[in-house]
């Protein structure tokens, strides 16, 4: 079976850093997008960052720009989300997630219907 699986997340203050690792499993992902969604209580899980399948092209949500950066790790076939600065808001559930289909564009990359594999999170909470 496919399989991601998030670890790195826990209990931080503001201003400190976190770095998240997406491990899958099952398929390689080599030529398919990945990215990063998050979700808050009582919201809707929302974008955070995404990569192109070979490494080179990122996007970031506007909240995260400057603070997170992406990368990726083909021959290992896993993930990172390196997060500095952390604020409270950013306080979410931390999904990752990947598309099934071959990367040939940017054009949902930042959407999250358009991806086909999820892990099952991991806990980001920023304190004052």
């Amino acid at each position: 079976q496919v399989q991601l699986v998030e670890s790195g997340g826990g209990l931080v203050q503001a201003g400190e850093s976190l770095r998240l690792s997406c491990a899958a499993s099952g398929r390689t992902f080599t030529r398919n997008a990945m990215g990063w969604f998050r979700q808050a209580p009582g919201k809707e899980r929302e974008f955070v960052a995404a990569i192109r399948w070979s490494g080179i092209i990122t996007h970031y949500a506007d909240s995260v720009k400057g603070r997170f950066t992406i990368s990726r790790d083909n021959a290992k076939n896993t993930m990172y989300l390196s997060m500095n600065s952390l604020k409270p808001e950013d306080t979410a559930i931390y999904y990752c997630a990947a598309r099934d289909v071959i990367d040939d564009s940017d054009q949902y990359v930042r959407t999250k219907e358009e991806y086909d594999y999820w892990g099952q999170g991991t806990q980001v909470t920023v304190s004052s």
